[in-house]
């Protein structure tokens, strides 16, 4: 067979440009792709909804690729063990308690589950707001390419519908810091000093829905929370994402 570069390029563009035209209305818009967001994703996917992920970055994984300062090694509680078992992830116990994961392979089994179970990734997006009409919900995400909001470019963005979105942006909580620009009732508190114990027991108790239709988890939910910050202990991330995703699967079937 010999290889035509236009064909692979037509490849390419029709596949991409069918899949973003489907995912221009979806059930769930999670943002951000990282622990919390891919786990969120994949198990939403499992329960048969139709989920986006967008992410701003090239590369999805978020701060679990490096571990701890560039160590490729996460820990695990034993509370979230269970979620590493789920998604197949190896761990070793390297004292009670504490399980040892390696953030390459965490990383590319949460993407590889959140993908199998059905989850679309849109990576090099970046949302540029928030849709709200009437009924004074969160229904819609303004997106655009990443590359455009690097570089300063005045180009239009596009809109996807959905009936739920999950912030799961990290550090920033960048969703949740857009609907409250917007005169909103939402407090953003900032996040508080380093605490693994605190922010780990905390973590799941503090995702929530903070606006109509717009969840928070992982690191976001602990920002708006006023919550501390835990460091390369990844535990509370995972099940952050699982109760992020109870409870939206739950909101969306009443």
């Amino acid at each position: 067979m010999e290889l035509d570069e236009v064909t692979i390029s037509r490849a390419i563009l029709a596949t991409q440009m069918e899949t973003m035209t489907e995912y221009l209305e979806l059930d769930v818009a999670v943002v951000g792709g990282g622990p919390s967001g891919i786990t969120c994703a994949a198990l939403l996917a499992e329960n048969g909804l139709k989920v986006g992920l967008i992410e701003k970055k090239l590369s999805i994984g978020g701060g679990m690729w490096g571990g701890g300062m560039m160590f490729p090694r996460i820990v695990v509680q034993d509370g979230a063990k269970r979620l590493l078992d789920h998604f197949g992830i190896a761990s070793t116990e390297f004292e009670p308690g504490y399980h040892v994961a390696k953030s390459v392979e965490a990383v590319s089994k949460l993407t590889a589950a959140a993908c199998t179970a059905g989850a679309e990734f849109f990576n090099l997006i970046a949302v540029e707001d928030v849709v709200v009409k009437g009924d004074g919900r969160v229904s819609g995400l303004v997106v655009n390419w990443s590359p455009v909001e690097m570089a300063g470019l005045h180009v239009d963005p596009l809109t996807i519908r959905c009936r739920a979105v999950v912030d799961a942006t990290g550090h920033d909580a960048t969703i949740s810091h857009m609907v409250a620009r917007k005169g909103a009732d939402l407090t953003i508190k900032g996040e508080g000093y380093m605490w693994a114990e605190r922010a780990e027991s905390r973590i799941v108790d503090h995702t929530r829905e903070v606006f109509p239709g717009l969840w928070v988890c992982g690191m976001a939910a602990n920002a708006v929370a006023g919550e501390c910050r835990m460091g390369p202990i990844f535990g509370g991330m995972l099940l952050s994402g699982e109760r992020a995703a109870a409870l939206v699967a739950a909101a969306l079937r009443s």
